[in-house]
């Protein structure tokens, strides 16, 4: 599979399994196991939007597209930049 069709397999695990869509790809990585795929969704709307709470997630996948593994890594408001 390439990468798009990796990014695709993602958003529908995410989808199925956390009930929200995904907004958006923050990142993508091969491994030894398949690939890493980082996405950040709405978790809870705000107003004002800046206020907005969006989780990180991280989707594990092997190189057929099968889930190995799916975590949230952080919660953060739509306001915050700095990185940790």
């Amino acid at each position: 599979m390439n990468a798009s069709e990796i990014v695709k397999k993602a958003e529908e695990h995410f989808a199925s399994l956390g009930k929200i869509r995904a907004d958006g790809v923050t990142g993508l990585s091969k491994t030894e196991e398949g690939w890493v795929v980082s996405l950040e969704a709405l978790e809870r709307k705000a107003i004002p939007d800046t206020m907005d709470i969006l989780g990180w997630y991280q989707i594990r996948l092997d190189a057929e597209g099968n889930l190995l593994g799916f975590e949230r890594k952080k919660l953060r408001k739509r306001g915050e930049t700095k990185e940790e």
